[in-house]
Order: structure tokens, then C-alpha cells, then sequence
């Protein structure tokens, strides 16, 4: 099992104006791809990841990534 001394943790979450409008909009996979991208280039491993899917404003609801990176 591999130990990390360091870890951060970055928010990924769709648009809010696409929820709005379309109802659901998905995440946008270009913006996490250039986040992993940019967080491996530093050194950084994903060490655990969860989907979380929570109310937006009062009728919709809106979907994130969470990403635990360490190392």
C-alpha cells in the first residue's frame, strides 16, 4: 500500500446554466481531463474519487466529481 504525506482535494462541477436550461447538462469531461492532466504533471497520484449528485437551487440537481490527489 502506498503512503502519501500530502493530499489535496479538487471540485469538479457541471455548469449551472446548462442545468438550468436543459435540465441536466453532464459533467464537463474537458475541464476534468485538464485537471488530471495538470495535477499528474505535478506529481500528483488520484488516490480515490466519488461522484456526488446533489439539489440545485430548488428544481434541479447538478452532478460533481470529487478527486482526493496525493503524494
Amino acid at each position: 500500500m502506498t503512503k502519501y504525506t500530502e493530499y489535496k482535494i479538487v471540485h469538479v462541477t457541471e455548469g449551472g446554466c446548462g442545468t438550468i436550461l436543459l435540465g441536466s447538462s453532464g459533467l464537463p469531461l474537458k475541464k476534468l481531463e485538464d485537471t488530471l492532466n495538470e495535477e499528474a504533471a505535478n506529481g500528483w497520484n488520484v488516490v480515490f474519487q466519488v461522484l456526488e449528485n446533489k439539489r440545485f437551487l430548488l428544481f434541479w440537481s447538478r452532478e460533481a466529481v470529487i478527486l482526493t490527489f496525493g503524494r
